[in-house]
Formats: C-alpha cells, sequence, structure tokens
C-alpha cells in the first residue's frame, strides 16, 4: 500500500493500529472549504483504552537497549524525509500554509526524529562525589507516558518535538492534535511511526475535542503533558497539572517585539519585519507582534514595512501566492477586531486592514501607543504594530511592558551594543540582526512570563530533563552496618 494511503485513516484514530470511531469529524481546508477527508474522534474512554494499552507497551520499550530505540527514531526521520512532500502538501492544504513555510516545516519534522535519535544515545547520568566508600551516581529514567497536546499553527513541528525524544528516551507517548489540523499534526505520525517500526500500543493519534485533553491532562498514568498553546488554556492546564502533581511543559503565547535601532540598514530592517510578522500569516507564537522603532529610522521604516505588505498577496497557498488563510472564521474576526479597536484609539492603518472570506491582507499600524489593542494582545494574524521610541529607557520600559517573553529581535548596526541592551529585557530567546521567528532542533526553544515554563524543549538537555526523572543511585561492596 503506497505510505499514507486514505483509505487507511479515513474516519479511524490510530491506537494500536487504526481504529474506526463512532463518530467523525470532516477534514476542511480553510483556503477552499473543501472537505479533504474524514478522521475518527475520539472519546475520553477511547483515551482511556490507548493509556493503559501505553503503559504496557512502555515497559518493554523502555527496557530496550538505547540503539536499538535510537535505529527506529532514525528510520523514521528518514520515513519523513522520503515523504516530506506528502506531509507538506497536507500543510498546505489542511492549515492553509504557503508553499515555503511547508517545506520548511516538513523539513524541520524530519530533523526532529534524527536528533532523537541522537539523544537517544547521549550520556544519560554523572558520578557523584560520596563521603562513603562506595560509588554514587544519578542516571535519568523514562518517566512512562507523556500526554501531547498540539495545535494547528505549526501542526508538524509542535507535535514532533515532543514526539520524538519522549519516545527515544523510552516513553509512550499519546498525542490530540488539534482537530483543526488532525492529518497534518498526527495521524501522518502514525503512519511514519508504524512503518518505522514502534511497537503497537506505544503511540496513539487521538484526535478530540476539550473533554479528551481534560482525560488526557487528569489521567493517573500519564505523569507528564507537554502543551503549546494559548496562555489561557496553558494556565488552566498547569494549574491542573500542579492539582495532581504532574509535570506539566507549557510553549504558550507570544507579543514578541522587533526593536530597530536608528542605525540600521532601513530596507534590510524592513525585509526582517515583514517575515517576522507576516509568515503564516501571523500565526506562530514567536510571530513580530509589536516594532518598536527608532525615531530617527522611524517614518522610513513605515513606508518600507508598509510597501511590502502592499505586495504581499493573500489566497490559496496552492496558487503559490505568499499568504495563505487564517484557520477559521473566529480567529479572522479576532484579528479584525484587535485592528479596528487600535484604529479607532488612534493608531494609523497604513496598509491592509481588509479580507476576503479567510484571507486577511498583511497589514501595517503605525503610531501605535502602549495602550492600544494592537500593541497588548496576541493578535495571531498578519499584523505589523508599529511603536516609535526615543531613548534607551523608553525603549526597555516598551518591551517589558509585555508580559509575554518568548522571542526577542534586535536589528542594529552595532551588534555588540544590540547583545549589551538585550540584557535588560528579559525573553527565552533573543535574535540580534534578525527577526523574531526561528527554530531549529538542536537549539533550546521557551519562554519565560507568560510565554510559558521555559526550555523545555530542543537540544539533548532540554529534551532529556523534560522527558525523564532523575534517580540517585548508590552501590557498595558491603552490606553497611549501623548501631541499631
Amino acid at each position: 500500500m503506497e505510505f499514507f494511503e486514505s483509505t487507511s485513516w479515513q474516519g479511524s484514530y490510530y491506537a494500536g493500529g487504526w481504529k474506526r470511531a463512532g463518530h467523525t469529524a470532516d477534514v476542511v481546508s480553510p483556503s477552499t472549504g473543501e472537505i479533504l477527508g474524514s478522521f475518527g474522534v475520539a472519546s475520553p474512554d477511547d483515551l482511556d483504552h490507548a493509556v493503559r494499552a501505553a503503559a504496557v507497551a512502555q515497559r518493554e520499550w523502555g527496557a530496550r537497549p538505547a540503539d536499538e530505540r535510537s535505529a527506529i527514531m532514525r528510520r523514521a526521520g528518514e520515513i519523513i524525509d522520503r515523504h516530506s512532500g506528502v506531509l507538506a502538501e497536507w500543510l498546505i492544504d489542511e492549515a492553509g500554509s504557503g508553499q515555503g513555510k511547508a517545506a520548511f516545516e516538513s523539513g524541520l519534522v524530519a530533523s526532529e526524529f534524527h536528533l532523537a535519535a541522537a539523544t537517544a544515545m547521549m550520556p544519560y547520568g554523572q558520578l557523584l562525589q560520596s563521603a562513603k566508600p562506595r560509588l554514587s551516581m544519578s542516571r535519568r529514567r523514562p518517566v512512562g507516558v507523556v500526554g501531547v497536546i498540539s495545535p494547528f499553527n505549526f501542526p508538524g513541528i509542535l507535535s514532533a518535538r515532543s514526539i520524538a525524544p519522549a519516545l527515544a528516551l523510552g516513553n509512550a507517548v499519546i498525542l490530540k492534535p488539534d482537530p483543526r489540523t488532525a492529518v497534518s499534526g498526527g495521524l501522518f505520525f502514525a503512519a511514519a511511526l508504524e512503518e518505522a517500526g514502534v511497537p503497537a500500543g506505544l503511540f496513539s493519534v487521538l484526535p478530540g475535542g476539550v473533554d479528551v485533553g481534560s482525560a488526557l491532562v487528569d489521567h493517573p498514568l500519564v505523569p507528564v503533558i507537554s502543551f503549546t498553546g494559548s496562555t489561557e488554556a496553558g494556565r488552566i492546564i498547569g494549574r491542573r497539572g500542579g492539582e495532581l502533581l504532574k509535570r506539566v511543559h507549557l510553549e504558550l503565547g507570544g507579543n514578541n517585539a522587533l526593536v530597530v535601532l536608528g542605525d540600521v540598514d532601513v530596507d534590510a530592517a524592513a525585509s526582517a519585519g515583514a517575515w517576522g510578522s507576516f509568515l503564516h500569516q501571523g500565526q506562530i507564537c514567536m510571530t513580530t507582534g509589536r516594532h518598536l522603532v527608532h525615531t530617527d529610522v522611524y517614518d522610513a521604516y513605515v513606508e518600507a514595512l508598509a510597501t511590502k505588505a502592499r505586495n504581499l498577496p493573500a489566497g490559496d497557498p496552492r496558487t503559490g501566492v505568499p499568504l495563505g488563510p487564517i484557520i477559521d472564521e473566529r480567529q479572522r474576526d479576532k484579528v479584525h477586531g484587535i485592528v479596528q479597536e487600535t484604529v479607532s484609539a488612534g493608531a494609523r492603518l497604513v496598509a491592509g486592514g481588509e479580507f476576503d472570506r479567510l484571507f486577511y491582507s498583511a497589514t501595517v499600524l503605525a503610531d501605535v501607543a502602549p495602550d492600544h489593542a494592537a500593541f497588548r494582545k496576541e493578535i495571531f494574524g498578519p499584523v505589523a504594530p508599529v511603536t516609535r521610541f526615543s531613548t534607551t529607557d523608553e525603549l526597555v520600559e516598551l518591551v517589558n511592558a509585555s508580559d509575554y517573553g518568548l522571542s526577542l529581535g534586535i536589528l542594529a548596526g552595532d551588534a555588540l551594543r544590540a547583545y549589551e541592551l538585550a540584557d535588560r529585557m528579559p525573553s527565552g530567546i533573543l535574535h540580534i540582526n534578525d527577526q523574531t521567528v526561528d527554530d531549529e532542533s538542536q537549539a533550546p526553544f521557551g519562554g519565560v512570563g507568560a510565554s510559558g515554563t521555559g526550555a523545555r524543549f530542543g537540544g539533548h538537555e532540554a529534551n532529556i530533563e523534560a522527558f525523564t526523572e532523575t534517580q540517585w543511585v548508590t552501590m557498595q561492596t558491603e552490606i553497611a552496618r549501623y548501631p541499631f
């Protein structure tokens, strides 16, 4: 059978194999409204069965030699590499991704599995000093079953970066993808991992609603939850996880600042700014949400950014246009409401501010003040709010006015000055002379403040920390004697 043949997964979810569901939902293209297929909607009972099977399968998987787990992760990466075009097509059709974004994401997904293959073979402990005549060491052990809840915007990579290292380190994984991207964020992985040889029951994909997500968070056999999504939902999951004494890794929203100092090449800066705000219609946690521009280059930057916005058409990404659709009407209306509210409060609409169905035009708002909605809120749309600053102290105050702290970009003629300035602006990610959107599988990823609980993804150290427990072990040749 051809890889990911639709007849194998239509109307199904994945748990120990493809299971026909009593209830199905349509896979709908946000670009055209076309029904692309259907998937099985899992229930909390389905989840309970999958978790219990995963707990059993994990015992054998966790006991396997690391090189065997590594080999399977390596095969998974090779399979995804070979079929990256299939994943990219689903990202375009189901998630509304532009062709370039889809190609980049599918490649990054494969790299997560290649990195995981190496992570499985990394040192997993250390020898410790001891006051007693014994061997003392710490080692990392699998946590058991990891629950992964992933979003719609980068569904492939934001699922893969938890699935791959968690499996490589000896855990089972239960994935609940966003129902709007159940294929590119979930079912595709089931096919790839099954072909790679992951044991039955170890990995499940259960598309469903809030009830399934809540059941996953609450399940007593799932000690670790990896969630990527909104800050509002993250607070709820984090609070519930705390009550249950679970480890909850939260990668949440952002309202990221791009600082444009007065000594920049304005056209280059505007190019970076446009990419940061408009890539994937601004539906990225790392999107440039605030352009903070020095007064010396402010007017020139606004005009250059607006010119780029006016030359970025939105439409069906299958036709090659750079901007695709907003994911659904609710999100589109939220974006448009923020734009209208901000203009009514005194900002200037320099470009865009219009939509056709789910296609929202690239939008530039100038003279945005700190109390405007577009400055305060995470927009999650192709909107670039621009704010002027004059002094360094004013800039630092503007950057730190947001509760979010995911990614910060500083564009400057003097990179060292930018680096020194960044120490006054807390952020999980810092890019000097680049915009705010970037990700590499080997780099630590995470935010501070309302953006989450720090770097819990990316690189061997972060992944080992995220998906294993620490155990202290001592060993001595004779039984210790005590005065009792």
